[in-house]
């Protein structure tokens, strides 16, 4: 709801040129944090983990009109990552427990699909409310919807077998909490992968203004409409292809779709390379979440998962700094910025493509 709004709001405090910290802060944050809510999914529920993510959105939501100029709003948004950085984790840790081997592409794939509704449609409200209403509107109305995701947590039945006190020593992290290497080559292409999505985030709503879009999330709810139809497909075609030969596709998508939105210079093309993206986001997502499930233990499930999603959020942080900087807030510097995001996207699908061709299948992995 509140990323297509946030870079204006930035600016009109005076913040222009510390667009690329909205999204890049956020995901600083969420990484840092990661290592222990992955220690903290494995030791004391995945449920608690949830609720503390969501609690974190909830209360962010009501301090946003209180900090309303540059250094304090970067700083809450640097707070607010701790929301992504635990969320998530748990989340994933939860469906792994209760799904069979077997059906963990489709699941994570329908889990993909109750994330892209919000997604969808959160942006397109978001921008709704900020224009009919305000913005602290909006910043009231996020928060709602994190207090619902509390009062469903509350209903979960925990579903970790062997669970541990809340003590210091739970949050005594070791390199092995922040890297599982059993998840390498997933957590790898997931990193190189959403490069993109973090120029999306950072620069899409600039380009809208551009062509002329009133709406700042349309893109959006583009991108996850397409996002949303693909997923459920993506993960079950993952469960009995295979997942490197799924990502294989979802890369190839992805330079697409990267190349189509650095070149468009209408509403139509922007549109298409938004449901290039939505296609391509939502064949990796599930596929890359089953394949590092799949390269788990039980007893590691949530530091494997931690592994993946610091991947995710360091190429999204490091997306949207880079974006940012390339941009420069010049319009005809948009096409080098996306030309390079699909240099990230290509470097994905040639490591994909070594690990398809040169190693041998232990399982239904490769």
């Amino acid at each position: 709801m509140l990323i297509p709004e946030l870079p204006s709001y930035l600016s009109a405090m005076g913040g222009a040129e510390y667009k690329g910290f909205i999204i890049g802060l956020f995901t600083l944050t969420a990484g840092i944090s990661r290592p222990f809510s992955g220690r903290l999914t494995d030791r004391i529920g995945r449920v608690p983990v949830m609720a503390f993510g969501s609690l974190v959105c909830f209360i962010c939501g009501f301090l946003y009109p209180v900090f309303t100029t540059v250094m304090p709003f970067l700083l809450l948004r640097l707070v607010h990552g701790f929301s992504t950085g635990f969320k998530p984790t748990g989340t994933a840790a939860y469906i792994a427990d209760i799904i069979p081997a077997h059906r963990r592409g489709e699941a994570m794939g329908i889990h993909g699909m109750c994330m892209g509704v919000g997604s969808a449609f959160g942006p397109a409200i978001g921008s709704m409310i900020s224009q009919s209403f305000s913005m602290n509107a909006l910043f009231y109305t996020s928060s709602f919807f994190a207090l619902l995701s509390i009062v469903i947590l509350f209903n979960m039945k925990e579903t970790l077998a062997e669970k541990e006190r809340l003590s210091l020593k739970a949050f005594q992290i070791t390199w092995r909490d922040i890297f599982e290497p059993n998840v390498f080559s997933p957590a790898l292409v997931t990193f190189l992968a959403y490069f993109g999505f973090g120029a999306v985030a950072t620069l899409s709503p600039d380009f809208s203004e551009y062509l002329g879009l009133s709406n700042r999330g349309v893109y959006f709810m583009v991108f996850t409409l397409f996002s949303i139809l693909i997923r459920f497909v993506a993960g079950k075609l993952s469960d009995r292809r295979g997942r490197v030969p799924v990502t294989i596709a979802g890369c190839l998508i992805l330079i697409i779709a990267m190349v189509i939105t650095g070149y468009a210079g209408s509403v139509f093309k922007f549109v298409t390379g938004a449901a290039f993206f939505g296609v391509s986001m939502g064949i990796l997502s599930p596929v890359l979440s089953a394949w590092t499930v799949d390269l788990s233990s039980d007893h590691n499930r949530g530091r494997a998962i931690a592994t993946m999603y610091i991947s995710l959020e360091a190429g999204i942080g490091l997306g949207a700094f880079l974006s940012a900087a390339l941009f420069a807030n010049k319009i005809q510097n948009f096409p080098l910025v996306f030309l390079v995001m699909a240099g990230f996207a290509a470097a994905a699908l040639v490591y994909t493509l070594y690990l398809y061709k040169y190693k041998k299948p232990a399982s239904n992995v490769i």
